[in-house]
């Protein structure tokens, strides 16, 4: 049974105020500087979507590294050691990822229909899977892992009727930022494909980030474990995890814009937490909990957490406002 999110509003929100506020500053900063330089724009799409194309991958399995799939997309090469399939899912997710920057100039012209998202999952397994590409499954499935249960392959149709009525429901009630998280995880509910729900699911997310106005969020490989633990808690109306790491992913996009548009890499010396526990009275450790907790700026690199400074005395700050 699909949980009931019908409830969910601006009033009981998920998404920490700080993080809301880290969010709303951050794109009225990159707002208040456009146009941007399209050369610049362009670059920085290219990065993530490479980024992402790694990652929502390498969540399902697939065995390219970082290099390795920039190599496969920008110089056709062909990888050693890695099968074929690996080198396909790469090239059909960078295709579906040219199609989602398609979007990116229409905005609050996208429409979400049952064809736009057939179509992302056509696009995700076309060379893979070719026998379901854009099709809803008629037939039961199983997700290996989870206690959840989707429901019925006869009722697929009629729950992803309910779920574009839901996002269109909500979409002026509940933050863009909170209400692709919960979206995300309501469609990976119905796991409406036989195959390629997760990576489905991340470009749907993201569409409806780039048409509030928002850049993608990318779940990274190493944060897999916890990305399922957060979507199992969301099984139990657990959100608020689901919802804080999509947040990070955002911030941690808005970030990587901030530095390429506006040159911040200048003004902010993002340090490890290490080195940060050395210029405050924080421990590493105590930084980590911290932005984990969504209490204080942070952007993941590989394993390692980087912040700086400046979102230090801002956390320092919002405390002392707080008491």
């Amino acid at each position: 049974m699909i949980t009931d999110t019908s409830h969910i509003s601006a009033v009981s929100s998920f998404l920490d105020k700080r993080i809301l506020n880290r969010l709303t500053q951050s794109l009225e900063t990159l707002n208040r500087h456009r146009p941007f330089s399209q050369s610049v724009l362009k670059k920085i799409q290219n990065q993530l979507s490479i980024e992402m194309t790694y990652h929502s991958n390498a969540i399902e399995g697939n065995r390219l590294t970082l290099k390795e799939t920039m190599l496969v997309l920008k110089e056709g090469v062909t990888v050693k050691g890695k099968n074929l399939q690996d080198h396909l899912e790469a090239k059909n997710h960078a295709e579906a990822m040219e199609f989602l920057f398609e979007f990116v100039d229409l905005k609050q012209s996208i429409t979400l229909s049952h064809h736009l998202i057939r179509q992302l999952h056509q696009l995700v397994v076309k060379d893979t899977e070719e026998s379901i590409a854009g099709k809803y499954r008629h037939t039961d499935v199983q997700i290996l892992g989870s206690r959840h249960k989707p429901p019925a392959g006869f009722k697929v149709q009629e729950e992803m009727s309910s779920f574009l009525k839901w996002i269109t429901s909500n979409s002026k009630k509940v933050h863009p930022v909170e209400l692709a998280a919960l979206a995300h995880h309501r469609f990976v509910l119905i796991h409406p494909f036989e195959d390629g729900n997760g990576r489905t699911g991340r470009l749907l997310m993201n569409l409806l980030l780039i048409r509030a106005g928002y850049p993608l969020a990318i779940i990274q490989k190493n944060d897999r474990s916890k990305y399922y633990r957060a979507l199992d808690a969301g099984d139990r109306g657990g959100f608020e995890g689901i919802v804080r790491m999509i947040a990070q992913a955002v911030e941690r996009s808005l970030k990587i814009y901030e530095a390429a548009l506006l040159g911040s890499t200048k003004k902010t010396e993002w340090l490890t937490l290490s080195d940060l526990a050395r210029k405050t009275e924080y421990s590493a450790k105590y930084l980590n909990l911290l932005i984990r907790k969504g209490l204080l700026t942070g952007r993941k690199e590989g394993r390692n957490w980087f912040s700086h400074l400046h979102a230090v005395e801002e956390y320092k700050q919002s405390r002392l406002r707080n008491r």
